[in-house]
């Protein structure tokens, strides 16, 4: 078994208006054994095709340039690295974990966008969910909050998928035996 856990990044606005349609910009991520070892990464930025250009608000955000995002690749090929590299279309059994739900229903709806199977995304399981029964905590907790109090120190820039994914791996590690799959 292997354990991917990721983050996205998405397109964004300030007062998100009614109707607009957010799209993956960027995809982190890292892939563990059975024991949480990290065995590698992966960290790639997508052009968005229905808004290429991002907003003030997701640049300042994220701290995704637009000269990068020009450059970057569409989604179905990205995503089409992305699950090879998780070993998923090899038969490996792999379950993907990300710190809320946001991540996999985002993916399901570009897959869907891009005419992509989501077919990977079946085991996907919400770490902030499933901290915060760990924990026996009356509601969630966000990444940050839950990484200073299980005593790490932040790693990288917030809003930044695989600095995200790498705080996640922390906390993924420090409960590995307490995560259900």
């Amino acid at each position: 078994m292997k354990f991917i856990v990721y983050d996205i990044e998405a397109t964004c606005w300030e007062g998100t208006p009614p109707g607009v349609v957010q799209e993956t910009i960027e995809i982190g991520a890292y892939r563990l054994d059975r024991v949480g070892n990290i065995e590698a990464y992966f960290d790639r930025l997508i052009k968005p095709e229905i808004h290429p250009q991002l907003s003030h608000y997701c640049r300042r955000l994220t701290s995704i340039d637009q000269v990068d995002i020009n450059r970057a690749r569409r989604f179905d090929e990205v995503i089409d690295e992305f699950v090879d590299w998780t070993g998923w279309y090899d038969g490996e059994d792999i379950v993907l974990g990300s710190w809320g739900n946001f991540d996999p229903k985002q993916l399901r709806k570009d897959c869907r966008l891009n005419d992509f199977s989501d077919e990977f995304l079946e085991r996907s399981i919400n770490l902030r969910e499933q901290y915060r029964i760990i924990k026996g905590l009356p509601k969630k907790r966000g990444l940050k909050s839950a990484v200073k109090h299980e005593g790490f120190d932040w790693l990288g820039d917030q809003h930044r998928a695989l600095n995200d994914a790498k705080n996640t791996v922390q906390l993924f590690r420090k409960f590995l035996d307490d995560w259900e799959f």
